[in-house]
């Protein structure tokens, strides 16, 4: 039998501690409380294992030894890309909104973009369990990464967008980005541009080019062509909508009469930036976005909208029940989005 430890007192009823059965078992105290609990990633042969030397052990879980062996914080962690934009922020909010309700604490790891400092919080932050569960929002990841991601002994579902082998909650970007499109050929337009959100930094992130693959099937089913020079990227924010009307301006030639953009804030830029070059909104060039950001209403932006919030909130939902003990409850969900017609859209005039 193994050896008591000095901490056994924080295990089961018996004397014999969570540490013991791991010890026993040559696996992490996070392993033995998820198969005891009957979670979800533990391998049928693994819970077995454990199972059986928890019996000869003599170890009874407790509810309180069962928050310790996970290092039960009472903190759910929200791994994001960014906190300024806007899906961010929202989702953000809709996560803090359950976890208030249910008494648990937010932990949120910001990982600036690309950089150093998100190798420090994948490889320190992460390992050392300083949470429950992770909700990962939408983001691009390394393949070291996602490696990383996978190796997370804990809960985690994401929200905004796929990473493979994890459950997520989000739209389906290829019929909401469909929706905006058809928009534009049913009010009777044909020279249609692109301001996507993909370039070549984008590893693992697969919302860009969804979006990117439903305007250009949308356009070439229609039998309508998808010009080069009128596909244009950006990174999500209304200055990079600025940037792209500009390139897309500064060309000669043949204009658009309309473009699709697949964030809000870009469609925003793109407006704001139209109105300096007197470039009427949607009297010469009718403009669309995706997301129903809080200043879409204001600025009378037709948009495909989105709620993160709503999003965010149901995976953290997810992710408490699960420490509940409610094996599945984090599972896959498609949420809802809505083609929200106001005044940035209209038919062509030439």
């Amino acid at each position: 039998m193994s050896k008591i430890t000095g901490r056994s007192q924080r295990g089961g009823h018996t004397g014999v501690s969570i540490e013991d059965v791991a010890a026993a078992a040559g696996v992490s105290t996070a392993t033995v409380s998820r198969a005891v609990r009957g979670l979800p990633r533990v391998s049928p042969a693994t819970r077995e294992k454990i199972l059986e030397v928890a019996s000869s052990l003599g170890y009874v879980a407790s509810s309180s030894a069962s928050g310790l062996a996970t290092g039960r914080t009472r903190t759910i962690g929200v791994l994001a890309p960014f906190v300024s934009r806007w899906f961010f922020s929202k989702a953000i909010e809709g996560a803090d909104r359950e976890l208030h309700s249910r008494k648990y604490n937010l932990s949120l790891f910001n990982l600036g973009g690309h950089g150093s400092n998100r190798e420090r919080l994948f490889s320190s932050t992460m390992v050392y369990k300083q949470i429950d569960a992770l909700l990962v929002l939408c983001m691009s990841l390394t393949e070291e990464e996602l490696e990383h991601l996978h190796k997370i002994d804990i809960p985690l579902v994401v929200v905004g967008g796929h990473v493979e082998d994890c459950p997520y909650i989000g739209i389906n970007d290829y019929d909401a980005a469909s929706t905006a499109v058809r928009h534009l050929l049913e009010l009777g337009h044909t020279d249609i541009a692109l301001l996507h959100g993909d370039d070549e930094t984008d590893l693992n992130f697969d919302v860009p080019r969804v979006r990117i693959r439903a305007f250009q099937e949308v356009m070439t089913d229609a039998g309508l062509e998808v010009r080069p020079e009128w596909d244009q990227w950006g990174d999500f924010t209304v200055a990079s909508g600025q940037q792209a009307f500009n390139r897309l301006w500064g060309q000669p030639g043949r204009k658009p009469t309309a473009i699709f953009c697949s964030s809000d804030e870009m469609a925003m830029g793109v407006i704001f930036e139209a109105g300096r070059h007197g470039v009427r909104v949607p009297q010469d060039l009718s403009v669309i976005g995706i997301d129903d950001h809080d200043f879409s209403a204001s600025i009378g932006l037709t948009t495909v909208g989105q709620r993160p919030d709503n999003q965010a909130e149901l995976a953290t939902k997810m992710l408490l029940d699960e420490l509940d003990g409610n094996p599945g409850a984090v599972r896959s969900e498609v949420a809802p989005h809505k083609l929200i017609v106001r005044e940035t859209t209209a038919p062509p005039t030439k």
